[in-house]
């Protein structure tokens, strides 16, 4: 007869303050500490810090609470340099100089590659930032409430829905901030309701800025499908920005956290801009995915292609191509790409955007990777290379399979969420691969977000033992069961 371990009672409690040490950082950018041996969570607070904390939420394992006081500052502690800093949630860390927040980045993957992907930490080079750290992203996606007396438009309160009316934020594009006060003033001068969320009326549910380097597309996505006194919102906001080119409703009636409707209706210019990563041209809708900082993206997708290592006679696969962006970085250096996504929107462009930059290496197939591999497996397709993008939740364990069986020399591994990474480096080390380097490139400075990218190579047979995996019998309706179409 067993008996139950009595459990510990947590040492502090709600509303009392306490003094605490920080040693580390959490995985959202929070400090970390520990009273009486029990982890506090503080956001805002960096390691080698003492604080004052009072705890606003105890749990079995763990508490959080917020800062009182810095009695001991880190010597790397900043003043942020953004008025609604710690009200609004999209920065975490602009309390952290650029050089500590890099350092942290850095840390944080190795944390999970040694963690979860069970590899050695020091295969991670230290993150890649920005030359500039401030006024990066491309694009803004503000949401809009309150009354009509009284608008509300800027970015949500951290951890709620409430709008913080804000003019100016510097990680956005000052060009953002142009298309948020123009049409903020558009909106009051003529009488266009904001939408709210409980009543469900109103019209205006957000602003959404794309700066392209030639040409700025505005979306106004409405709870109706045509905005009262919509050709006047159009006169204002193209006199006052010349720079716009492209100006569209998105139709959004539902009550949903889902920022685009699925209907488009430009009322002004253009249906896309064109913007460039290098020396590539894309075409942008408003639902098209782009990376929302220039500069790093391009480092991102070069270090992509460095750790792909092509000599011109290879066949990459990138397995989650999205528009083409990755698959044209490396068509300029292999000898084919076939590019592979589920969302036929996506195809559509990727093949649009290699027509238009004069790709003819490369090829588009829309369908789930875990189905799709074991095809053109069985077609003889034999990639030297294959490349994952995939979307946070990392791929799924199929496409790793499939991937693992058509025995390419490298897999390189792009990831926006290291921690999915990490899982899956942990699976393809189990299978005939091993880790060679892990490079952190920082996409969003001032937050806790940080990407990276894995190279993988085959381990040598001469050394090691490796299975084949009979593609040609792979249960392929199985695999199609699993797909999300």
């Amino acid at each position: 007869m067993s008996v139950k371990k009595k459990q510990q009672k947590a040492p502090v409690c709600v509303g009392t303050t306490y003094t605490i040490e920080i040693h580390g950082t959490g995985s959202s950018g929070e400090g970390v500490g520990r009273y009486e041996g029990f982890t506090v969570f503080v956001p805002y607070a960096l390691p080698n810090e003492t604080v004052q904390v009072k705890i606003t939420l105890v749990k079995k394992n763990y508490a959080v609470g917020d800062i009182v006081s810095v009695m001991t500052p880190s010597a790397e502690r900043v003043e942020p340099q953004c008025e609604v800093y710690g009200n609004c949630g999209g920065c975490q860390l602009q309390h952290a100089s650029y050089t500590e927040q890099l350092r942290l980045k850095t840390e944080s993957v190795k944390a999970v590659i040694e963690r979860i992907a069970k590899c050695d930490p020091e295969l991670v080079l230290p993150c890649i930032g920005p030359k500039e750290p401030w006024r990066y992203r491309n694009k803004m996606q503000m949401p809009v409430g309150g009354k009509l007396d009284k608008i509300r438009m800027g970015f949500y309160q951290k951890g709620s829905h409430s709008i913080i009316n804000h003019e100016q934020c510097p990680i956005q594009d000052a060009g953002n901030d142009a298309i948020r006060k123009v049409c903020y003033d558009a909106m009051k001068e003529l009488g266009v309701e904001p939408y709210d969320e409980h009543t469900e009326r109103g019209v205006i549910r957000h602003v959404v800025g794309r700066i392209g380097k030639d040409e700025w597309m505005v979306i106004l996505v409405s709870r109706i499908a045509s905005i009262p006194r919509e050709s006047e919102l159009v006169d204002r906001i193209v006199r006052a920005l010349p720079q716009v080119g492209s100006i569209v409703v998105n139709h959004n009636p539902k009550q949903t956290n889902v920022i685009l409707g699925p209907m488009n209706r430009t009322i002004y210019g253009k249906d896309q801009i064109t913007d460039y990563i290098k020396d590539l041209s894309f075409q942008l809708s408003p639902h098209s995915f782009f990376q929302v900082n220039p500069e790093q993206t391009t480092v991102l997708y070069n270090t992509a292609l460095e750790f792909a290592d092509l000599k011109g006679h290879e066949t990459v696969i990138d397995a989650y191509c999205g528009t083409g962006t990755i698959s044209l970085f490396l068509a300029h250096k292999a000898k084919h790409v076939i590019g592979i996504e589920i969302v036929e929107p996506a195809i559509a462009d990727a093949k649009k955007n290699a027509e238009r930059n004069g790709y003819s290496n490369t090829e588009f197939i829309v369908g789930d990777a875990a189905v799709e591999m074991p095809k053109l497996y069985k077609q003889g397709i034999k990639p030297e290379v294959i490349v994952f993008d995939p979307i946070r939740a990392g791929c799924k364990e199929d496409v790793l399979h499939a991937a693992v069986g058509m025995a390419p020399e490298r897999i390189v591994y792009v990831s926006c969420n290291p921690s999915s990474m990490a899982r899956d480096i942990e699976i393809l080390t189990k299978q005939g691969y091993q880790l060679v380097k892990v490079q952190p490139v920082d996409m969003f400075p001032q937050t806790y977000h940080v990407e990276a990218v894995a190279l993988l190579s085959k381990l040598n047979s001469k050394n090691h033992i490796s299975i084949e995996l009979p593609m040609d019998n792979m249960n392929l309706t199985s695999a199609e069961r699993k797909a999300t179409y």
